[in-house]
């Protein structure tokens, strides 16, 4: 039975979530499954990713293929790194100790590089969020100018308008003394 590790869609529509399986190479892609090694969510940034590494390995030594996908996945995870590592001790290249000091070193490496764009992607949301805040402050000042400069334009006018009434008034007034002392 050729044995596969692969993908099993899981979630609403839009909204993928994947089982990692070993499944028989016969079966439907989200059929019947021989042992479920972890989950995937690509929906999350970075894509959330847990995996039992030792079985993955294991089912590597047994001869299970992995898919293309499951390929990448094994590899970010480090899977197929260690079961490079771990056909060196069969050998007799490397000792397990020597594997597991490469290994636990890239681990450390992979972890410092994930914790890094975590850090630069909050710091790239923070500062986005800062421009907006400022741009809207400015957008704020220039609409608050604009309303106290009409503000200010429409009391000019209105004081204009009532000086030329109360001057209307006076000239009406002058005028209406002028034939009464006659």
């Amino acid at each position: 039975m050729p044995c596969r590790i692969r993908l099993q869609r899981h979630g609403k529509k839009n909204q993928a979530f994947y089982h990692i399986v070993v499944a028989d190479g016969r079966a439907p892609r989200d059929g019947r499954f021989v042992e479920k090694l972890g989950t995937y969510n690509p929906q999350t940034q970075p894509a959330q990713i847990v995996l039992n590494v030792d079985r993955a390995v294991e089912w590597l030594n047994n001869g299970a293929q992995p898919s293309d996908t499951a390929r990448r996945i094994l590899s970010y995870k480090g899977v197929l790194l260690k079961h490079h590592l771990q056909m060196g001790v069969t050998k007799g290249a490397i000792s397990q100790e020597q594997a597991d000091v490469k290994f636990n070193q890239w681990l450390q490496e992979k972890e410092a590089k994930i914790a890094n764009y975590v850090s630069e992607k909050e710091n790239e949301k923070r500062n986005v969020k800062k421009s907006r805040l400022e741009a809207e402050k400015k957008a704020n000042e220039t609409k608050a100018a604009a309303v106290a400069a009409k503000r200010q334009a429409a009391a000019e006018a209105e004081a204009a308008a009532k000086a030329a009434a109360e001057a209307e008034a006076a000239s009406e007034s002058a005028d209406a003394e002028a034939p009464a002392a006659e």
